[in-house]
């Protein structure tokens, strides 16, 4: 299993570069940090899935000494490295442009937001394809781009909301947090190794 999250690896060889350098460039903007952090990661996430997505290299995986089981287990493991690969540069960055030591709640609310997209997308994607959570997507964002129009300050409610959740001091909310996308996410682990195991090649 760790060759098929090493093949993912080699196959973002040529766009993770670049998608690291767009990050630090981010971090020289005044853009919430968390927000980057959020969209990279799963950038580069569906960037990866998407490559396995067509027949043939769905063929051919089936045809190497893997499991099915395997092969779904192996983008579950590589998003989790995704998201350590992703944050890791922003820690750094962050610490070396803003002289700012990212907190741990902060870490943990982009981790939690991550997975929790993820434990929807790869079933929806393993289901359907990719390409058309890409349009819904496209869809939701159009949709919150027009009710902006009706509440204007929409974005600085959300942005409130989330600051407030972060500043809760309280453990046993963030365990709560840790334990719930934990289950979430084993739940759309096994969905989608059912999912995947029904597939037609």
């Amino acid at each position: 299993m760790l060759d098929l999250i090493r093949k993912d690896m080699i196959l973002q060889k040529k766009t993770l570069p670049f998608m690291l350098l767009f990050l630090f460039i981010y971090l020289f903007v005044n853009v919430s940090t968390s927000w980057v952090a959020i969209v990279f990661c799963i950038v580069i996430i569906m960037n990866a899935f998407e490559t396995d997505e067509t027949s043939s290299a769905n063929l051919l995986l089936n045809s190497l000494p893997y499991t099915r089981k395997e092969i779904v287990s192996s983008k579950y493991i590589g998003a989790l490295f995704f998201i350590f690969l992703t944050l890791l540069p922003i820690f750094i960055g962050n610490w070396m442009i803003h002289r700012e030591i990212m907190q741990w709640e902060v870490l943990l609310f982009i981790t939690s937001i991550v997975m929790g997209f993820i434990s929807f997308a790869f079933p929806f994607s393993y289901l359907f394809k990719s390409k058309y959570l890409l349009i819904g997507s496209g869809a939701v964002f159009v949709i919150y781009m027009v009710t902006l129009r009706f509440i204007p300050d929409l974005n600085d409610r959300v942005r409130e909301v989330v600051q407030t959740v972060l500043s809760l001091d309280n453990s046993l909310f963030y365990f709560t947090i840790i334990l719930s996308v934990a289950l979430l996410y084993v739940l759309s682990w096994i969905l989608s190794i059912r999912i995947y195991s029904r597939k037609v090649f």
